[in-house]
């Protein structure tokens, strides 16, 4: 496993490490916590030393099982949760100092740590950006233990490149893929001058990436690759990076000439991610350990050639951009 450091909290994180939004059960099943703890102890023997959850993810349930897995190893572990998502409407009146104080201290009993080692604001409505009041608290948390860095999760690079300018702010979490170009441009060199981490998720496009859908290939209906492609649920971004998944697919029949006989692209899309040195880490991730094993393998495959990289970015520029790039 190789590390990277987490923008200017000191941290040296694996550069795959692991999300989990869908830890123990595929989206729409039941929560398991056998299979979450499989995957967890997984990750954290592959070397995964940065876990980022969110006290939403299963009704607490994932915080519950990181911290089950956490406490019971000797190895330093990062953990990152997430607040905000809570709020009902999601709305930026909802965001008080009373309502977030809570949900950290909620959090910290969940996950039975004494401290987070990163709490972020999970994508909260633009308004709360610029509400400093609100960026004060953390202050106050890390100063009485209980969190030891604060963050923001992002759906649009103008609301990291706003949350950028708290000086408290060490991370951003941020869509960013072959099929989510954008970032790279004004967002990536604003977060390297000013040392801020960058967490990647949706890494792989909810699995578009991986090259093993097809049009005969379904999905639950309580899982979001079925019921938010329009965004009904939430940010349709968040599903298959909001790419028209008929298109995405189109995209990724040309993505497999790139690479014959690999019925597996999910590596070669993190190696792509890899590329760029202003990633910290990539969070996808994982249902099987299987997915885990498909994830940490991404550093040893023999790495992108220059022909492929340039195949990779022209499906984006010629199929995907002009229906993605502005939006998010």
């Amino acid at each position: 496993m190789n590390f990277r450091p987490l923008g200017k909290t000191n941290f040296s994180v694996s550069e795959i490490s692991l999300g989990t939004w869908q830890v123990g059960g595929k989206w729409g099943d039941p929560f398991s916590n056998q299979v979450a703890e499989g995957i967890l102890h997984a990750a954290i023997d592959a070397g995964v030393n940065f876990i980022d959850t969110a006290d939403v993810y299963s009704a607490g349930l994932s915080e519950e099982a990181v911290g089950r897995v956490v406490r019971s190893r000797s190895e330093r572990i990062y953990v990152a949760s997430k607040c905000g998502r809570q709020i009902t409407p999601h709305l930026n009146e909802g965001y008080t100092e009373k309502a977030l104080r809570g949900y950290v201290e909620d959090s910290l009993r969940r996950t039975g740590l004494e401290t987070l080692d990163l709490i972020q604001l999970h994508c909260p409505p633009m308004e709360v950006y610029y509400r400093p009041e609100i960026f004060g608290l953390f202050e106050r948390l890390k100063e009485e233990g209980k969190i030891q860095h604060l963050g923001v999760s992002v759906e649009k690079v103008e609301e990291a490149l706003k949350g950028m300018q708290y000086d408290n702010v060490t991370t951003v979490q941020i869509i960013f893929n072959v099929f989510r170009q954008r970032p790279s441009e004004l967002f990536f060199a604003e977060a390297r001058e000013r040392n801020v981490g960058i967490i990647v998720r949706v890494p792989l496009a909810s699995g578009l990436l991986t090259g093993k859908f097809n049009t005969d290939s379904t999905f639950g209906k309580e899982d979001h690759r079925h019921f938010n492609r329009d965004g009904a649920g939430f940010d349709k971004g968040e599903t298959f990076s909001g790419v028209d998944y008929t298109l995405g697919l189109k995209a990724m029949e040309r993505m497999k000439q790139l690479f014959p006989g690999e019925k597996n692209l999910a590596p070669r899309a993190l190696q792509w991610i890899l590329r760029f040195p202003e990633v910290s880490c990539i969070i996808p991730g994982a249902s099987k350990i299987e997915h885990l094993a498909s994830n940490i393998s991404a550093p040893e495959m023999p790495p992108l050639t220059q022909e492929q990289i340039d195949g990779m970015n022209a499906i984006y520029e010629e199929m995907v951009k002009a229906g993605v790039h502005q939006l998010w």
